[in-house]
């Protein structure tokens, strides 16, 4: 039982997060507005009317962009763990986070010589 234990803040935590999420949408479906209007229904768009479908296509190159922005986004969070026992690591880490870089470096290269960057 005494291994246990060190899981009991965990599930405090997660018990904590579930009842908020519950009060939260309680007091919304309880103090929120009830009557709605013409008004509150319309959309809005930083203070100007709206123009067009909502429904409006993108370009795929929008997506490509997010896409690639998510993986070197999270590829590029490796370092900082990385960095932080830089020395404890010694040259295995160090080789071993140089292939890691040289691997997003190439994919780098090969996503701009493909041009997924351009907007053009």
């Amino acid at each position: 039982m005494d291994y246990l234990d060190a899981y009991l803040p965990l599930a405090v935590a997660i018990a904590v997060a579930g009842l908020l999420g519950v009060v939260i949408l309680a007091l919304a479906t309880f103090l929120g507005p009830k009557k709605l209007s013409a008004v509150k229904s319309s959309s809005f768009e930083c203070g100007s009317t709206p123009v067009g479908s909502a429904r409006e296509r993108f370009a795929v190159k929008f997506y490509v962009v997010g896409l690639l922005f998510i993986v070197f986004d999270l590829e590029t969070v490796f370092f900082y763990p990385w960095a932080v026992q830089f020395r404890s690591l010694g040259w295995y880490g160090f080789f071993t986070m140089s292939i890691f870089a040289a691997t997003l470096v190439v994919g780098l290269v090969y996503v701009w010589r493909k041009g997924a960057l351009d907007w053009e």
